[in-house]
């Protein structure tokens, strides 16, 4: 038997799948197939594991003043690494929210 390579990929609301959003309220998501997690684990093909950790509005290390301190990346990371060892590979893909205005950063 194969053993699959399992790949983590954290994020913010791009690795979720969330869908544009009408209002608050709305929480669409697009299809797995449709998701960058989903095209990678089809390029990947049966070989691999790929598990989405994906939370809209997450940030790098920032605690966020209007969505809560669950938001910050870094608090949540080594939690969700230990919840599912073992792992092959870790993709992160933050920083988009990080740049939201109440944060007063810049890109640079």
């Amino acid at each position: 038997m194969t053993k699959l390579r399992r790949i983590l990929c954290y994020g913010d609301s791009n690795t979720h799948g969330s869908a544009p959003a009408k209002s608050w309220f709305d929480s669409q998501r697009f299809d797995e197939t449709a998701r960058w997690t989903g095209v990678l684990a089809e390029a990947l093909g049966k070989g691999f594991r790929i598990i989405e950790e994906g939370l809209p509005g997450r940030t790098t290390t920032l605690d966020d003043p209007i969505e809560g301190a669950s938001r910050n990346g870094l608090t949540y990371l080594k939690p969700c690494i230990d919840t599912h060892r073992p792992l092959d590979a870790i993709v992160v893909m933050l920083g988009t929210n990080d740049l939201k205005t109440r944060f007063s950063l810049t890109s640079e």
